[in-house]
């Protein structure tokens, strides 16, 4: 199990390999389809300096806002990371961002990304949304909530010992390919057997 902080240095994010578990500490940022797009399409100069060696959670909360004013995470589960393949691979080179936190896995485009900046995918365990937002510390701040709305929003979180695997690395791995393919093998040998 590897400790990993943020901000993550490319050099850092180069030495993670399919199959590490970690738990990553500090500043984690989420974002999905809308923010994707807002990112590719207007190239907001004042994310640059909050996604530079970040990482990018794929997720829409659930959130409490109480009457101090102050924000927490009633469940902070991963959404399906496909939906931003088309946007994906744009955002981490023109941000510097070195993770994305998601579920399901990304394609090509998005693996060929990683390879070029040194960025890493990290898979989150899929309906444990309650369970991952205990790992959430705080609610550092929020950006563009009354534009895109809740699930949309910038949330800029700070997460402690927040469980992760890596599942794209650097440098051309992908463990859902290799889950795809044993499992496509697999059936082929099945279904020959009738």
């Amino acid at each position: 199990m590897k400790r990993i902080t943020t901000p993550i240095s490319e050099a850092v994010a180069r030495d993670l390999h399919v199959g590490d578990e970690i738990l990553l500490n500090g500043k984690v940022v989420l974002s999905r389809d809308i923010g994707h797009k807002f990112m590719v399409d207007q190239k907001p100069e004042w994310l640059k300096p909050i996604l530079e060696e970040a990482v990018i959670y794929h997720c829409g909360p659930v959130v409490a806002h109480h009457e101090d004013g102050h924000w927490s995470f009633v469940s902070a589960g991963p959404t399906t990371s496909i939906r931003e393949e088309p946007y994906q691979a744009d955002v981490l080179e023109t941000y510097k961002v070195r993770g994305v936190i998601g579920k399901g896995g990304m394609g090509k485009k998005t693996s060929d990304g990683l390879a070029k900046v040194g960025a890493v995918y990290l898979h989150a365990t899929g309906g444990a949304g309650a369970l991952l937002a205990e790992r959430v510390k705080r609610v550092v701040d929020v950006k563009m909530l009354e534009e895109f709305g809740s699930p949309e929003a910038f949330w800029i979180i700070e997460v402690v010992d927040f469980p992760l695997v890596v599942t794209m690395d650097s440098h051309g791995g992908s463990l859902h390919e290799v889950v795809a393919k044993s499992s496509q093998d697999r059936a082929k040998e099945l279904m020959a057997m009738k």
